[in-house]
């Protein structure tokens, strides 16, 4: 999901659970994108009306997520 988020192939709802959607079709697991989001390493990247559609971006703690780690 994180890698589709930096992509740019994933758009966010504006909830308090907000749902991922990649490539415009709903992701299978609304839980783990719930869950990125309330850890803080999804957001979207402009505020909306609930229910809004926008894109997703990963915040500093996401790239951090994807970083190699180090040997």
């Amino acid at each position: 999901m994180l890698r589709a988020v930096v992509a740019g192939r994933a758009t966010i709802s504006c909830s308090s659970e907000p749902d991922l959607f990649i490539d415009d079709v709903a992701c299978c697991d609304q839980y783990m994108a719930h869950s990125l989001a309330h850890a803080g390493l999804i957001e979207p990247v402009a505020t909306g009306a609930i229910g809004d559609l926008v894109p997703a971006r990963l915040t500093e703690a996401g790239v951090a997520a994807l970083a190699p780690a180090a040997a």
